[in-house]
This record gives C-alpha cells, sequence and structure tokens, in this order.
C-alpha cells in the first residue's frame, strides 16, 4: 500500500483546518476579548495560518516568502503558542519579563535562520536549525508537568508536547546528518510521512489542548464563584455546611476536637453609616486577610452574611483554639491600616467539641452564637468560650 502524499495537498488541508480554528476562536473570543491567553493564542494561529499558505505555494512564490519568510513567522506562531498556554496555567506571574525573553528569543531565531539561508543554504541545515530551535522554544511546558498547581489535565499535555520536544530533537539529528533530498517534506517517502504525522499531532494538540484547558479553567472559575464569597474571598455558607458536616462526621469517627469559631465586627453599623459602604467593604477585606495569616489550610473559613464570620478549626483543643482566638482578637485590637480611615474590633464566641455520630453543626452555630453575646455583653473587643449542653446537642 502507498502511503506517500501529495506534500502541497496534506499542507493545504492543513491550512484549512487552521482557519476553521481562527473561525471558532474569533466566534468564543467575541464574548472573551478581555482574555489574554485567548487573544494570544489567536495570533500564534494566524501566524501559523499565513505560513503555511506561503509554503502550499513553494516553487510559485518567491523563496523569500515560502522558505524565510514563513519559517521565520512559523518561530513567532510556536513562542505565541506557548506564552498562550503559560497564561493559561497562570506560569507568568513576572509577565513583563517572560515576555521579553521569548521576544528576544524568537527574533535570534529568525536571525539564525536568515543568516543560514544567505550563507549556507543547505535544506537538511535548515530542517536542522528550524527543528532545534522548536524544540527550545517549546521547553517551558515542563511546567504544566511540574507545576504545584497543574491539574491532571495540564500534566498530559504537557507530557504530550515533552514527546514532541523529543521528536523535533531526533527530526533535527536526522537532519544534520544527513546530505541528501530524502529529508525535504516535499520528497515523498518515509521520512515526509512522519514528518506530517508529527506536525498533524502537534497542530491537534495544541488546538485541542487549548480548548479543553480554556474549557477546564472555565470550569474551575465557576466552582470558586459557587463557593466563594465574591468580596471576602471565603467560604460562603452553602459550601462551608457542606465541608463542615464532614469534618463533623470524620472527627466524630476519629474522636478528635474540633473547635468553632464565630464573630462579627463592634459597631460595623456604625462604620456604613458614618464613613460610606465602601468603607464598609474595604474593613472587611482586611479583617479576612489579617485573620487569613492565622488559619490553616485545613481551617474552614465562612463568611455568614453581612459582618458576621465563623471559623471550623479541626483537630485544635481548647487550649489551641484560645490561642488562635486571642492572637486573632491581638491582630484586630487597633490595628491602623493606610487604606483603612478606621479601626475596628470584633468580638468573637468560641467553642470546642469531640463530636460525636449525633452533633448537628447548628447546634455548634447557636451554642457559640449566644458565646458571642456574652462576648458582646462583656464589653466588646474579647473572646468568651460557650459550652454545648448535653442533654440538647442530641437530636
Amino acid at each position: 500500500m502507498n502511503l506517500f502524499l501529495d506534500m502541497k495537498t496534506i499542507i493545504l488541508l492543513l491550512c484549512i483546518g487552521y482557519l476553521f480554528t481562527l473561525i471558532l476562536i474569533s466566534a468564543y473570543g467575541h464574548n472573551h476579548s478581555k482574555g489574554l491567553a485567548i487573544r494570544t493564542f489567536f495570533l500564534a494561529k494566524c501566524s501559523q495560518t499565513i505560513a503555511w499558505f506561503c509554503m502550499v505555494f513553494r516553487g510559485e512564490i518567491p523563496d523569500f516568502l515560502s522558505i524565510s519568510f514563513a519559517n521565520s513567522i512559523l518561530f513567532i506562531g510556536t513562542s505565541l503558542e506557548i506564552i498562550a498556554f503559560l497564561y493559561l496555567q497562570n506560569n507568568f506571574r513576572l509577565k513583563t519579563k517572560m515576555v521579553m525573553i521569548y521576544l528576544v528569543l524568537t527574533l535570534l531565531s529568525i536571525i539564525g535562520f536568515q543568516l543560514i539561508v544567505l550563507f549556507y543554504n543547505k535544506e537538511n541545515v535548515r530542517i536542522s536549525y528550524y527543528s532545534f530551535v522548536i524544540a527550545v522554544i517549546l521547553i517551558p511546558v515542563y511546567r504544566m508537568v511540574l507545576g504545584k498547581a497543574s491539574t491532571f489535565l495540564m500534566r498530559i499535555i504537557g507530557s504530550l508536547y515533552l514527546l514532541v520536544i523529543a521528536a523535533f530533537l531526533v527530526r533535527g539529528v536526522t537532519a544534520l546528518l544527513s546530505s541528501t533530498d530524502s529529508i525535504s517534506l516535499y520528497t515523498p517517502g518515509a521520512y515526509q510521512l512522519i514528518s506530517l504525522l508529527s506536525i498533524y499531532l502537534v497542530t491537534n494538540l495544541g488546538n485541542l489542548g487549548f480548548v479543553l484547558l480554556m474549557k477546564e479553567k472555565a470550569d474551575h472559575e465557576l466552582i470558586r464563584l459557587a463557593s466563594y464569597d465574591d468580596l471576602t474571598g471565603t467560604l460562603n455558607r452553602r459550601t462551608f455546611t457542606e465541608k463542615a458536616k464532614k469534618y463533623l462526621t470524620d472527627y466524630s469517627k476519629k474522636g478528635q476536637p474540633l473547635s468553632y469559631l464565630l464573630f462579627d465586627i463592634d459597631n460595623f453599623k456604625t462604620i456604613n453609616d458614618t464613613y460610606g459602604h465602601h468603607v464598609g467593604d474595604q474593613v472587611l477585606q482586611d479583617l479576612t486577610t489579617r485573620i487569613k495569616q492565622h488559619l490553616d489550610k485545613e481551617d474552614l473559613f465562612v463568611r455568614y452574611g453581612g459582618d458576621e464570620f465563623g471559623i471550623l478549626i479541626p483537630g485544635k483543643d481548647e487550649t489551641d483554639s484560645n490561642e488562635i482566638a486571642e492572637q486573632i482578637i491581638q491582630t484586630l485590637d487597633g490595628a491602623i491600616s493606610r487604606s483603612l480611615p478606621v479601626t475596628y474590633t470584633i468580638s468573637l464566641g468560641v467553642l470546642t467539641v469531640i463530636p460525636d455520630q449525633h452533633m448537628q453543626l447548628e447546634t455548634l452555630y447557636t451554642t457559640c452564637d449566644k458565646a458571642l453575646y456574652n462576648a458582646k455583653n462583656n464589653g466588646r473587643n474579647g473572646v468568651f468560650r460557650g459550652q454545648i449542653d448535653v442533654h440538647n446537642a442530641v437530636s
């Protein structure tokens, strides 16, 4: 069976595929124009589409367009594609610096290719240089595999890209060691077949991988919006209740303590009435930022509404929870923030239990709420420890 292919036909089909990709990305980006990742990816696909169209007409248009220009903007397109993936992964914390590095690398790659065309225009050398440069440009995808925040999907796509890097390195070495025309994409043979299949793999991997990661990121954002309070970044009541009930079940089986803190801001209505709700919102944000410094990853921090908050701390006994409560009170007591025109304090109720299978979250809340009001009646800006009535705790 003859598997040799017509190069121009295959590249033309590849160009058509790129065009459809551009159309779909344009349609998606119409309502997501502020997304830096999608705009960068769109520019990458534009560059690659132009490059492949130039290659379709190789032999019919000047070599400057089909070789020099086409390969140069392929370098640009590949760089933009990787930048888009890294933006999508939120790996560019120093965005300007990283983009500048890529711009310099791409410019040097283009200059090097043009020097080869001018002074040593051998096809195997051009192919080898192009393959090695693309492999270098793709190297940052290792972050998708090794990044601490990488998802399983990111690791899979990153691993496939690493295979692509290996393929380009093999292609570069093969081309460098060969002096015949058999390594040309335009010469029918096994090398052409393998190269074209590699191109399709890279194309599909880039397009499908980007779309899947966009979808994953959108899903995570929806989960975040459904689980957290927009203003403070704390858990909302529904999510907190689900997680807290699971903690109660787990720790009743372990026979280990849980501590629950309930608090609100002293005279918060006065702050809103005097300084306005904008300052009130800033106080809430400042409050949660300061308190989060004293919490562990496993602790559940919820905003019930208004200025009322709760914290469920697994594995902490009375001594530990007293220490945490006092630290929070001291952190907020008279704390001055440059962004706030007012200082504020909180009153806090605290409760520690070793839950049993009948323990209800509502019981913790009700008991702690009484402790909170006792703290307010004692002069505010303080802590009061509650105790559960064992008879009322059983439902």
